[in-house]
């Protein structure tokens, strides 16, 4: 008898189309790492809690994906005011994924958590983000590259190039994982983590001190986040290849468990 793929949950995003339809909606690239790299099948769940029960998703799964999105976290979470110039905001993802991630660490379900997810991660546990990381002293411009009229860079292999190096903690769980002490990463993001969350062990660090890779203390199960986009080109790129084979093989140990 062949064995069940395992399952994992991928967060989705509020997006309105032509301006009146709602809809939820996950990059694919995440959907293919998930699918190609870790060896698992992608199941897209709504980030709203008013229509996804948590109890009956881990039913089913047996890890969950955070995602990148649009949206900042919104400020309201971590003591601040909104701010306009720092929209979209989606609440209702918010509000879904810190229960997620809660409910994860609780039950030792493997959690992976890409740039927003990370920035979720770091809220979960009371940490606080700044919505615009490059307006501080010393810092980058993490943000991805632009035309001159302001509009998105049309070259993918340009927006999701190599930006910056990240250092990793020595002996800590990154530096193990990939048998380094650096590595260089993509980068497309604006807000960031300011001050870390009390479970919150930072794993790397760019060259401007930004927090870069992170990881829950005490989490029963893989518990890992990143700044950057890892789910781009995960069947090749080495580092991104390398967590998501990793984070495949915490979802099939756990599956095993059930």
């Amino acid at each position: 008898m062949t064995a069940k793929k395992p399952v994992v949950g991928v967060i989705g995003s509020a997006h309105l189309i032509e301006g009146k339809f709602r809809a939820q909606r996950v990059g694919e690239r995440n959907l293919r790492a998930v699918a190609e790299t870790a060896g698992a099948l992608p199941l897209i769940f709504a980030g709203s809690p008013e229509i996804t029960d948590i109890g009956a998703l881990f039913d089913v799964v047996d890890g969950v994906l955070l995602t990148g999105a649009r949206a900042n976290v919104h400020p309201s979470y971590f003591g601040e005011e909104e701010d306009p110039r720092y929209e979209p905001y989606d609440p209702e993802r918010d509000a879904m994924a810190l229960e997620v991630i809660q409910a994860c660490v609780a039950r030792g379900v493997p959690l992976f958590g890409i740039c927003r997810g990370l920035q979720e991660m770091n809220v979960a546990y009371g940490g606080t983000l700044h919505p615009e990381i490059r307006d501080l002293p010393g810092r980058l411009n993490h943000r991805a590259p632009r035309l001159p009229n302001g509009e998105f860079h049309p070259d993918v292999t340009i927006v999701f190039a190599e930006r910056h190096d990240v250092r990793l903690t020595p002996g800590g769980v990154f530096a193990k994982l990939l048998g380094a002490d650096s590595i260089r990463v993509n980068s497309l993001h604006g807000q960031g983590i300011l001050k870390p969350g009390s479970r919150i062990v930072i794993e790397g660090v760019a060259e401007d001190e930004t927090i870069e890779a992170i990881r829950i203390s005490d989490a029963p199960g893989f518990a890992l986040g990143v700044q950057w986009h890892a789910e781009h080109d995960a069947a090749k790129n080495p580092i991104n290849r390398t967590l998501f084979e990793a984070f495949g093989a915490a979802i099939a140990k756990y599956q095993k468990t059930r």
